[in-house]
C-alpha cells in the first residue's frame, strides 16, 4: 500500500454544524470497496493506523473524526450517538460509497449499530468492536461516576493543560493500557489528539461530548437496543481485557448472554491477549479485524 498508514489523506465532508474531517487510506484498485471506520468516546480517526496498515489497500479506509473531537473539534452540537450515526450516514451518502460495511470500536461501536437501524440502506453489515452491548447500571449508582470509573485517564485528561507534547506523551506512557505497547504509532494517534499551544496544550475532546455521548452509552435505550435490531449482518468481537488493562474485559461469555444477545444473528468471538485499545493496535486484535472485513468484502465482490 501507497498511503502511509500515520499519514492517511484527509478531507471534509459537510454536516450539520460543520466540516467533518474524514482520514481516507486509499484502495490500491479503483474499485475496490469502501470500509468506514468509527472511532470510541476520546478517540480520534488515527485510532485505525494498525487497521489500515493490515488492510493494505485492499480497501478503501475511512475513518471520520467525530464531532467534537480531533479535526472535527469545532462540528457544533447537539452531540450524541444518534447525531453520530446521522453523521456516519451523512459521510456514506456524500461519497457515494454505500451500502457500506462500518466497523465500530468501543463507543463507536453503539454508533455503528444505530447507523444501521436509522439508516438500513446505507450499512450493508457491521463489525461490533469490544462494544454496542449495554448492561443496565446498579441501583443508585450515577452515570457520571460510572463514566468515570470506567474510562479514567483517557476522561481525566480532558480537564486538564500540558506543558508541551513530552507532557502529554508520557501522561499516556503511565496508562496501564498503553505504557507496555508503546510504538510510535500510538505515540502518532496520541499526538494527533492535543491542541492549542504551550505551554497551555490539551485534548481536542470537547468535554460536553464526550459527557453526553457517555451517559447516552449508559442510559439511552434506542443505543441500547440497537445491537438487538439489526437489519444487517453483524459479528461481535471483545477484548480479553479491560480498559486498565485489567482481567476482566468489558464482555465475557456469560455477560453477553445476561444481556440477551442472538448469537446467531450476531456471532461473538473473544480475541485473545488483547485490551479494550490494543484489540485494535496489537496483532491478534487488528489482524482479526481485518479478517472479518476481508471476508466480508471477499463475500461481497
Amino acid at each position: 500500500m501507497s498511503q502511509s498508514p500515520l499519514k492517511p489523506e484527509e478531507l471534509t465532508v459537510a454536516v450539520p454544524g460543520g466540516e467533518l474531517a474524514v482520514l481516507r487510506w486509499p484502495a490500491a484498485e479503483p474499485d475496490a470497496p469502501t470500509v468506514v471506520a468509527v472511532h470510541g468516546i476520546t478517540a480520534n480517526g488515527l485510532a485505525w493506523y494498525e487497521v489500515a496498515r493490515q488492510l493494505a489497500g485492499r480497501v478503501t479506509l475511512l475513518a471520520p473524526d467525530l464531532r467534537g473531537r480531533g479535526g472535527s473539534r469545532a462540528v457544533a452540537g447537539p452531540y450524541g450517538l444518534a447525531r453520530h450515526a446521522d453523521d456516519v450516514a451523512a459521510l456514506i451518502t456524500a461519497l457515494g460509497t454505500g451500502p457500506t460495511t462500518v466497523v465500530g470500536h468501543s463507543m463507536g461501536a453503539w454508533v455503528t449499530a444505530l447507523a444501521a437501524v436509522r439508516h438500513p440502506e446505507l450499512v450493508r453489515r457491521v463489525l461490533l468492536v469490544d462494544g454496542a452491548l449495554t448492561f443496565p447500571l446498579p441501583e443508585g449508582i450515577r452515570e457520571k461516576d460510572t463514566l468515570a470509573a470506567v474510562l479514567g485517564p483517557a476522561l481525566a485528561r480532558l480537564s486538564m493543560t500540558f506543558p508541551d507534547r513530552d507532557a502529554y506523551r508520557e501522561f499516556w506512557q503511565r496508562h496501564p493500557a498503553f505504557g507496555a505497547a508503546w510504538s510510535a504509532e500510538i505515540d502518532a494517534y496520541t499526538q494527533r489528539d492535543l491542541v492549542g499551544v504551550e505551554p497551555e496544550l490539551r485534548s481536542s475532546c470537547v468535554l460536553e461530548a464526550v459527557q453526553t455521548d457517555g451517559a447516552q452509552v449508559l442510559l439511552d435505550q434506542d443505543a441500547a437496543t440497537a445491537v438487538h435490531r439489526l437489519p444487517c449482518p453483524a459479528e461481535l468481537l471483545w477484548a480479553e481485557r479491560g480498559l486498565l488493562d485489567e482481567p476482566q474485559g468489558l464482555y465475557d461469555h456469560q455477560r453477553i448472554g445476561l444481556a440477551g444477545l442472538d448469537r446467531e444473528r450476531v456471532p461473538a468471538s473473544l480475541v485473545p491477549d488483547t485490551n479494550h485499545y490494543s484489540i485494535l493496535w496489537g496483532e491478534p486484535g487488528a489482524e482479526r479485524i481485518v479478517r472479518g472485513l476481508l471476508a466480508d468484502v471477499t463475500a461481497a465482490g
